[in-house]
Formats: structure tokens, C-alpha cells, sequence
């Protein structure tokens, strides 16, 4: 498939943003949700009441976790088979299902708050393990993510190859650990 041409690929608007300010933009905005959402799990008061339908978000969440998950590998696989469209379209909808997926984490979060462990044994550091690292890169690859699409939209396809080597492996360990995090509270809560 031949390459296409890079203005067909960006948008014009992003094209204008200069680097500093995008980056500058996309650090504040990923900060302030990093630390809404430790302020919603960890120090605002939980609901007295919830809904039936909440008990369920974490299962949403983690099938929201597990396409994202494909989609970022079938457009890893794309755009080594050089399809360019087809890598952006997975690349798009993986970021859809990740955005969907935050919106439902903090819903359920909003109602719920913290969920503590309370497995024992070989198993709680292992969980922590995954959790501790789970959380530190969560907060890296929402910059990540949307530098990466910076890069993409505004043209910068050499940059945007760069930042994305580090953006694919995080953005799946995140996806990846979410489902495994899961698995591992259904099995002890």
C-alpha cells in the first residue's frame, strides 16, 4: 500500500500548535486528571447509596481494557504491513475504548471509591506488584498517548515514531494489567 500523503493525514489546526505549547497543554491537562482521579479514589467521600449497575463497571472496565488491548496490536500490526489508514483507524478506536473506559472508571470510583485487598499470601505483593506499576504508568501514558496523536495529526510522522516506541509497550502494560487487576480482586472479593 503506498504512504499517504501527509496532508491527508493532519489536521490543520494541530499542525498549527507549536511543540512547546502542545506538550506544555497536554502535561496539564494529563496532571490534573491524574490528580482528580487519586482525590476520587483516595480522599473524596464515597456515596452512601449506589446504583445496582455500578457493581458492574469493573467488568465493563475490564472488557473496555481488553479491546483496547487488540486494537493497539492490530495497529501495531498495520503499520508494520505499512497500512497507514488502517493503523490510525485501530489507533483512534483503541483510543475511543481507552476514553470510554476512564469515563466508566471514574463513575464507578465516583460511587465506590478505594477497593481494598484483602487476599493474603504469595498473592497480595504479587497484586501489588501489578497495581503499584499499573498506576505509576497509567499516569505516563496519557501524555504519551496524546503526544503520540500530536505528533500523528500535525505531520510530525518521524517524531511521532519516536514517542510512539515508548508509547505502544506502556499503553499495552497499562490496558494489559487493568485486565489482569480485575481478575485477580474478582477472585478475592
Amino acid at each position: 500500500m503506498n504512504k499517504p500523503n501527509s496532508d491527508e493525514l493532519t489536521v490543520e489546526f494541530i499542525k498549527n500548535i507549536s511543540v512547546p505549547k502542545a506538550i506544555a497543554t497536554i502535561l496539564l491537562i494529563s496532571g490534573l486528571a491524574f490528580l482528580f482521579l487519586i482525590w476520587l479514589i483516595y480522599f473524596r467521600e464515597t456515596a452512601d447509596e449506589t446504583a445496582a449497575w455500578v457493581a458492574n463497571l469493573p467488568a465493563l472496565n475490564a472488557m473496555l481494557n481488553s479491546a483496547s488491548t487488540v486494537l493497539i496490536l492490530f495497529g501495531f500490526a498495520a503499520i508494520k504491513r505499512g497500512e497507514f489508514v488502517k493503523h490510525m483507524k485501530f489507533m483512534l478506536t483503541a483510543f475511543i475504548t481507552s476514553s470510554l473506559f476512564l469515563i466508566s472508571y471514574l463513575v464507578y470510583h465516583n460511587f465506590v471509591g478505594h477497593t481494598p485487598f484483602p487476599g493474603e499470601g504469595i498473592i497480595r505483593p504479587v497484586y501489588f506488584f501489578i497495581l503499584i506499576s499499573h498506576i505509576i504508568l497509567s499516569a505516563f501514558v496519557v501524555p504519551l498517548v496524546l503526544t503520540s496523536y500530536y505528533f500523528a495529526f500535525s505531520g510530525k510522522f518521524s517524531t511521532h515514531r519516536k514517542v510512539s516506541k515508548w508509547t505502544l509497550p506502556i499503553w499495552l502494560y497499562v490496558s494489559v494489567t487493568g485486565v489482569v487487576i480485575f481478575f485477580i480482586l474478582n477472585a478475592y472479593v
